[in-house]
């Protein structure tokens, strides 16, 4: 896998969204939008299903594909928002991010991975930063710590085994460890 980056800013968060309804489309930034607030790998959320989403609990029941595990995540007002937009939208749907082409004419399967690669990868270069599916989740998690959100709780949210996990996959660095004895001095 290359190595992605993390959109650090709530406002690097927003632009993504708007380059990438501009460059790509809704289903583009719905799928960001919805990524950054679940904080799911690429694989859980594109395979999503309408079944498994219950907006009145706020809430989406799943199976995560890389470990197996059952979680419960709850669905903020955004991706609610995006749930019940995509819905009206496309009211046959299963998929939350189905294909809607005329070359996968009845066929019924979710956005591919390796098209929603290409396509934040594209608006990543207009950014400068290395953008990809992975992207989302770093980006979450960033934001919570950014926010002070303990790391304990960010790991729990990414489902990471340990806090050192979570810390080696936000990139904290030793330098910015340094910094800390820095900037709290008591």
């Amino acid at each position: 896998m290359n190595d992605v980056e993390a959109v650090k800013t709530r406002q690097d968060i927003e632009l993504v969204d708007r380059l990438l309804r501009k460059h790509k489309g809704d289903l583009y930034g719905d799928i960001w939008r919805t990524g950054v607030n679940l904080a799911l790998r690429i694989s859980d959320l594109l395979a999503i299903r309408y079944e498994a989403l219950d907006l009145n609990r706020r809430e989406y029941r799943m199976r995560e594909g890389k470990t197996g595990k059952l979680r419960t995540l709850g669905l903020n007002d955004t991706v609610a928002r995006i749930v019940e937009q995509r819905r009206a939208e496309h009211l046959g749907d299963v998929y939350l991010f189905q294909v809607h082409s005329n070359r996968t004419a009845g066929v019924v399967k979710p956005v591919g991975r390796v098209t929603v690669a290409k396509a934040f990868a594209e608006v990543g270069g207009i950014i400068g930063v290395r953008l990809g599916t992975h992207s989302m989740r770093k980006s979450r998690g960033w934001a919570m710590y950014s926010e002070g959100v303990p790391i304990e709780m960010i790991a729990k949210v990414l489902n990471h085994s340990a806090p050192s996990v979570t810390m080696r996959y936000l990139g904290i660095t030793q330098a910015e460890v340094m910094q800390t004895y820095t900037d709290f001095e008591l």
